[in-house]
């Protein structure tokens, strides 16, 4: 496993190193003691999976409030998708900065996501899987998020497949994030 540093301090892109034979491949796609020996959260208290039926289906940009907040560690186990970060913590020198990385069952890679950041995703293919493992329960008081499309961040996210975006009310609803 290889953890490469994205330009956003403490969030990484994990790659898998496969191992293959005639049966298949084999691969580690999480180690507690080498995330703890680069500083990373690896408290895994929770983990979820989304199924998004369609292409173009965008979730997010969510994160949880103190002190509920969450880092994250993302895989795609079936399809793919434009994955998104927003670095929201106070004090960084990457605040409101965004970094996107396209997410497949076929690429093997993942995303450690620290606290203090929102996370989103749009499918890019029909019948998309991820797999979300949590440093902290879901707490849904706790629940928060910003908007996708909000002109602080300006994030370049990919025309949808099928020419039609299919984002919830919630979603679609959060007010402008205000720096």
């Amino acid at each position: 496993m290889i953890l490469r540093e994205t330009p956003l301090t403490g969030a990484f892109v994990v790659e898998l190193e496969s191992l293959a034979d005639e049966r298949g491949h084999f691969a580690r796609t999480f180690d507690a003691e080498l995330f703890a020996e680069r500083g990373l959260n690896a408290r895994v208290a929770q983990c979820n999976t989304s199924f998004n039926e369609h292409a173009g289906t965008l979730r997010g940009l969510h994160y949880q409030q103190d002190p509920h907040s969450e880092a994250k560690l993302v895989r795609v186990t079936r399809g793919a998708v434009h994955d998104v970060i927003v670095d929201l913590r106070d004090g960084s020198s990457t605040r409101c900065e965004w970094f996107s990385i396209e997410l497949s069952a076929e690429n093997n890679r993942s995303l450690y996501i620290p606290v203090g950041f929102a996370h989103g995703f749009q499918s890019l293919l029909a019948h998309s899987e991820v797999h979300y493992q949590m440093s902290h329960p879901y707490v849904a008081d706790a629940a928060r998020g910003v908007r996708w499309d909000d002109p602080a961040f300006a994030i370049d996210w990919p025309a949808p497949p099928s020419g039609e975006r299919i984002v919830s009310e919630r979603d679609r609803s959060y007010p402008d994030f205000i720096p």
